[in-house]
């Protein structure tokens, strides 16, 4: 799970797997490390920390960069990256300079909208069709809401997809 600071990774992820997993807390960039949750026995979904948050240290936040594109460019392991992107706002500079680097390096990437609630349908549907466009996605991204419960089976579905997947390519090499 990768995202910017605040957009609700944390979250998600207990929302997903309904447990509590993830520390959540009300100010933004608090997850600071890789964070390694076994969800059913044998695979694990790494919540990662949360970039653009302002208040950290430019030093740290630097360090935390060089970390995450490390593990992102050469953990063999990794399936893919579920990037998470807050409906209200869009992409962001940020979330469009990680997508570069994850096409850079090969990784599969699956874009989801978070906060859905907090927009109306109408315009949930809008900024969907804005999204794909912009990022010249093949379909709209998903869009869930940790409050409603929207998306929730159909992200389950996408992550296994992603793992599955990447067994195919393992048995391949």
């Amino acid at each position: 799970m990768a995202g910017r600071s605040n957009v609700g990774k944390s979250s998600l992820l207990n929302w997903l797997f309904r447990r509590s997993m993830a520390r959540v807390a009300k100010a933004p960039g608090k997850t600071r490390a890789l964070s390694f949750y076994l969800v059913n026995g044998s695979q694990y979904l790494v919540d990662l920390p949360g970039y653009g948050y302002a208040k950290v240290e430019r030093r740290l936040r630097e360090e935390w960069g060089r970390e995450l594109g490390r593990y992102l460019a050469t953990e063999e392991r990794l399936a893919g990256v579920v990037s998470l992107i807050d409906i209200r706002h869009g992409p962001t500079a940020l979330d469009l300079e990680l997508l570069r680097f994850l096409v850079e390096v090969d990784r599969p990437v699956e874009i989801v909208l978070t906060k859905a609630d907090k927009e109306p349908r109408g315009r949930r549907r809008t900024m969907q069709i804005k999204v794909q466009r912009d990022l010249g996605l093949a379909t709209p991204p998903l869009a869930v809401s940790v409050k409603t419960g929207e998306g929730r089976a159909e992200l389950l579905r996408r992550i296994e997809q992603l793992a599955t997947a990447w067994r195919e390519r393992q048995q391949g090499e």
